[in-house]
Formats: structure tokens, C-alpha cells, sequence
């Protein structure tokens, strides 16, 4: 069961530090954009925990905080250390929230590795800290990541034949990563769930798309 005092104060300590964050105030699209995928990426823990007994609120708190660092201004390898960087940032916090000493390790463990799969301290790779990356990877196959990324690569505006490339080039993706491992076996449940919805979607435009330049019937 989540304990709703501990999520709470996850959550106002993420915006107050995503609120002092000068890119992210300079671009409120990417604030209020890491803001909703964090709360998604916490809903989607927080189902993985439920279905393997994991403590709800450890992982509610894990997922809230695994992109903490976009507060932080990103460098030449920014995006690669921000795992890491998102486990330093949290751990002072965590230790607030009154977990034990190994509960904020692993958490943080977790947070850590969800980017390249390393960290820069020692941790052991549980399916509870594994499961922080899982539920990151399960948020970008889903409908609302459909809608942005048509719309970030202009689906729209592009000739027919860029979107048949375009399409073909995401279904063939797909083929690849539906048997990426994961952490759990409910982790791996959803993940096949959502690229199977993320396929069939895309089965569906290739066909419209094609349909699109004559009649095939």
C-alpha cells in the first residue's frame, strides 16, 4: 500500500527542484513534460510492485525521482550521467523520508542504472532496482509517446513516400526489442502489452498509408 505522506513530499521535492531549474524554466514544454513522465513512469512502478509484492511506496518514490536531474544543466555527456546524477541528487532526500540505509541504496541503485545500465558506486542489480528502468522503458510505448513522436518528426509533412519509410522503419524497430529482458515477470508482461498495442497501431497507418496512392482492392 502506498503511504501517500512519503509519495507527497517525493513529489513536492521533485517540483520544487524542477522549479528552480533555469533550462527548465526557460522551457516550460520539456518541465511539464518530465513532470507527467515521471508521474507516469511512478503509476507504471507502482503496478510492476503490486504484482511482485514489492513495496509500493519505495517504488512509487524510485520512479518519481529517476530523472531528477534534468533540474540539473546538462553537459557534453548530460543525458548519459543523468541516471547517476538523479541517484546522488535523491539519496540526501531519501534518507529524509526515514527508509533504511540499505532501502535508500537500492533505490538509488536503481535510479542510477536506469539510463546505461551502470552506476558509479557499488549496488546489486535486484529485480526491485531493475524495475525502475523497466518502468521507464514501459512509458515510451504507449499512446501518449505515439502522439509525440508523429508530431516531433512531422509525420504530417512528410511526402507519402517518407511515410511509408517512416512506418516501416518503426515496425521493424519493434521486432527487435519485444524480447528485451527485463527485471520481473510483470514488467515483461507489460512490456510486451504495450508493444503490441504500439504495433498494432503502426499495422494500422502502414495500411492506411498504403491505401493512401491507389485502389488495391
Amino acid at each position: 500500500m502506498l503511504n501517500r505522506e512519503l509519495t507527497e513530499r517525493t513529489e513536492r521535492f521533485l517540483r520544487e527542484k524542477f522549479d528552480a531549474a533555469l533550462y527548465l524554466n526557460a522551457h516550460p514544454e520539456a518541465k511539464a513534460y518530465r513532470l507527467e513522465h515521471s508521474f507516469r513512469v511512478a503509476n507504471i512502478g507502482v503496478r510492476i510492485a503490486r504484482g511482485e509484492g514489492f513495496d509500493e511506496t519505495e517504488t512509487a518514490v524510485a520512479c518519481l525521482l529517476h530523472d531528477v536531474a534534468y533540474c540539473e544543466e546538462f553537459g557534453e555527456d548530460g543525458w548519459r550521467e543523468h541516471g547517476r546524477r538523479s541517484a546522488a541528487i535523491a539519496r540526501p532526500f531519501l534518507r529524509t523520508l526515514g527508509f533504511p540505509e540499505d532501502r535508500v541504496e537500492d533505490i538509488c541503485y536503481g535510479i542510477a542504472i536506469h539510463v546505461d545500465d551502470e552506476a558509479d558506486f557499488e549496488g546489486e542489480r535486484t529485480p526491485f532496482a531493475l524495475s525502475v528502468g523497466d518502468a521507464d522503458n514501459i512509458d515510451r510505448f504507449d499512446a501518449y509517446r505515439i502522439h509525440e513522436a508523429l508530431a516531433r518528426d512531422g509525420f504530417l509533412e512528410m511526402a507519402l513516400e517518407e511515410k511509408e519509410a517512416y512506418v516501416t522503419k518503426r515496425l521493424d524497430r519493434l521486432c527487435g526489442i519485444r524480447e528485451l529482458p527485463t527485471g520481473t515477470e510483470t514488467a515483461g508482461r507489460l512490456w510486451r502489452e504495450r508493444l503490441d498495442f504500439y504495433a498494432s497501431f503502426f499495422e494500422k497507418l502502414a495500411a492506411q498509408v498504403g491505401n493512401s496512392r491507389s485502389i488495391t482492392g
